[in-house]
């Protein structure tokens, strides 16, 4: 009898599951702001904010995703501050207005992403990282995940401050990720980057130890389908483009002291 009433349990739970093919996922994203200014106020570094948050939401269903940040959440992408002295450093967040489309079917990507005040379309293919699936899980938002670890290398720049003078160096970063996806949700999404990834939904990540994070905060069946679709208001560019633009950009604002009313610093990989 209590096989029977198990296998009766097994056939009303997973039509349940079968039949959510679309969603929206809300995501708080962390980021450790670690950042030194070399000069003789220990007190202006003092002020510098040890770490940021936002949000962003990601939009499934079948086979594409939409990823950006949370419309009407009065989040800035800016963090300022200044020591009352007429000096300002202002951070941008990487990310923070991006838009990537992804058709996980046809391995592509489509990103929006803001340069300098225009707007960028940049296709690309989507980059898939090799992962470990470790003998773990845990429960995130009612949903049972397994623990995946994975490595990259990343392009990255250190910016400082010495005597007035701002100095950028280029540095390769190895990041250890690890993420806790489901196969309670389908697909193959997550956050930001992390699409096509593993055989299941990701609802957490985490980059060198809490250096960066994203942490799923709700899950809804519930949003406008038509949203999912490529981004089109923007310059086509290649990635390699892009980079060009980007780097051209952050010469000019060292040469000019990171412009108007202080030090400008973009955290951007």
């Amino acid at each position: 009898m209590k096989r029977l009433l198990i296998a009766s349990a097994m056939v009303i739970t997973l039509p349940s599951l079968a039949q959510v093919k679309e969603g929206k996922i809300v995501y708080e994203r962390t980021m450790q702001m670690n950042i030194r200014i070399d000069d003789d106020n220990p007190a202006f570094q003092n002020m510098i904010p040890k770490e940021r948050k936002d949000k962003f939401e990601l939009f499934f269903t079948e086979g594409k995703s939409l990823w950006q940040p949370v419309e009407d959440d009065g989040q800035s992408d800016e963090t300022s501050f200044g020591d009352g002295n007429g000096m300002r450093m202002v951070f941008r967040m990487p990310g923070a207005d991006d838009i990537a489309f992804h058709n996980i079917n046809e391995g592509r990507r489509v990103e929006q992403r803001e340069l300098g005040g225009k707007n960028y379309i940049i296709a690309d293919s989507i980059k898939k990282m090799s992962w470990k699936v470790a003998g773990e899980s845990k429960v995130i938002l009612g949903h049972n995940c397994m623990k995946a670890t994975t490595q990259r290398m990343q392009e990255s720049f250190r910016m400082t401050m010495d005597n007035g003078e701002a100095k950028r160096e280029k540095v390769m970063d190895t990041l250890n990720i690890t993420a806790w996806f489901t196969n309670e949700l389908p697909g193959s999404f997550g956050p930001e980057m992390y699409q096509a990834q593993l055989p299941g939904t990701i609802l957490e990540i985490d980059v060198n130890n809490g250096r960066t994070s994203f942490k799923a905060i709700e899950v809804s069946p519930k949003f406008d389908v038509a949203k999912v679709k490529e981004p089109t208001k923007g310059k086509k560019a290649t990635p390699e483009e892009f980079a060009k633009e980007r780097e051209k950009l952050m010469q000019e604002m060292m040469k000019n002291g990171g412009g108007p009313g202080g030090m400008r610093v973009n955290i951007r990989n």
